[in-house]
């Protein structure tokens, strides 16, 4: 693997909803004109980690995802901005026997010497909405998320429903415009029966911290 990888910066917010729970008006949400028609992405993300836990302390994971438009090697560190996201191609092995590649291992140097194992596999069912303003740019997205997740060193699997809410190119540049963008999402969630995720990231959730 040599391509150079891609790096964002993911702002968003997620949220903890039933299974039931009925989907928002996202047309109500401060510039958004247009919602966009469901697209259904099947998702499958393998975690890794060192035995002794090294990415976990750097509040670091590493994954390798199929599927969706951003499918590839991830690595996500957690920023006062947001998570910052540095993504790779998929290389062409079996996803059921994950080995990262060296341009990976070589980005981890400075936080985790390889080997790393298996932490733990997340599938999610993903339901994903492009919210628009009226010239048509991306304000934000929105996924509805089914999440199967299996703690792998643990023999646990979990399972839960779980909103999120991605800023666009589009969305206010401010942070104080974004968090009244938050703000009123926050209100349109609640009023649906949902409420601000108390946990920090799908791995997370997976691990039970």
């Amino acid at each position: 693997m040599t391509t150079e990888p891609e790096h964002s910066l993911e702002i968003e917010r997620t949220y903890d909803v039933d299974a039931g729970t009925p989907l928002p008006d996202w047309a109500q949400l401060p510039g958004v004109a247009v919602v966009g028609e469901a697209e259904p992405r099947e998702l499958d993300a393998h975690y890794l980690d060192t035995h002794d836990g090294a990415l976990g302390r750097a509040r670091v994971a590493l994954r390798r995802r199929s599927g969706g438009p951003d499918e590839g090697w991830h690595i996500k560190r957690v920023t006062p901005e947001g998570k910052a996201e540095s993504r790779w191609p998929l290389d062409e092995g079996d996803s059921e026997h994950v080995v990262v590649p060296p341009a990976i291992e070589a980005a981890l140097a400075e936080i985790a010497a390889p080997p790393f194992a298996p932490l733990a596999r997340i599938r999610n069912a993903r339901t994903a909405y492009a919210l628009l303003n009226a010239s048509g740019e991306l304000v934000a997205e929105f996924v509805d998320d089914r999440v199967t997740a299996t703690d792998v060193r643990r023999g646990v699997d979990r399972s839960w429903r779980e909103w999120e809410l991605e800023l666009g190119p589009a969305a206010p540049t401010d942070a104080a415009a974004r968090e009244v963008l938050f703000d009123a999402a926050d209100v349109l969630v609640r009023a649906a029966g949902g409420e601000v995720s108390a946990s920090g990231s799908k791995l997370e959730r997976a691990l039970g911290l």
